[in-house]
């Protein structure tokens, strides 16, 4: 099957939109056919002590939620700080993960949607620190950081379902 960004999809969007949301597309099928059967062992556990596939897919939709609120010249919110650090707690059902993570796709992308591509040079900063970054930066890198880990959660899949490594 082809992937998202050549089925000719999504026409409706610029193809900055149209190329982040073929991107959070595809880590929605790749979590689906890598991770979505795992069970509830499997999703949380960190082989070597690298991070979990738990971790992966709920750091991929709160970091989503995040760099949006940023691009859209907002502040994190309370709720938004304490689901950060509760990225590493995944002793998780992977249906609830799952849930979580098509759950934030979902959200991203209706949000992503509602960018207006006039805005892509208008300024934002990210974190305390108010790092300099734009809002068409800001999408760009939800593209790139989704995909990352989405690698980084097949990977650490694989390797929870192929092999005998110690937990």
């Amino acid at each position: 099957m082809l992937e998202p960004w050549l089925r000719g999809t999504l026409t409706d969007v610029d193809a900055v939109r149209r190329q982040v949301l073929h991107a959070l597309e595809l880590a929605g099928e790749d979590a689906e056919r890598w991770c979505g059967s795992l069970n509830d062992h499997e999703i949380s556990v960190r082989p070597c002590g690298i991070a979990s596939v738990c971790f992966h897919l709920r750091h991929i939709v709160r970091s989503l939620d995040r760099l949006l609120t940023y691009a859209e010249g907002r502040a994190l919110t309370t709720p938004q700080l304490e689901a950060l650090a509760g990225e590493l707690d995944c002793d998780a059902r992977t249906c609830d993960v799952m849930r979580e993570f098509r759950a934030g796709l979902a959200s991203a992308a209706i949000r992503i949607r509602a960018f207006n591509p006039a805005a892509y040079d208008e300024p934002r900063g990210v974190g305390r620190q108010r790092l300099p970054t734009s809002v068409g930066g800001l999408l760009v890198h939800c593209a790139e950081h989704t995909q990352r880990h989405i690698g980084q959660a097949i990977t650490t899949a694989q390797l929870v379902t192929r092999s005998a490594l110690p937990d």
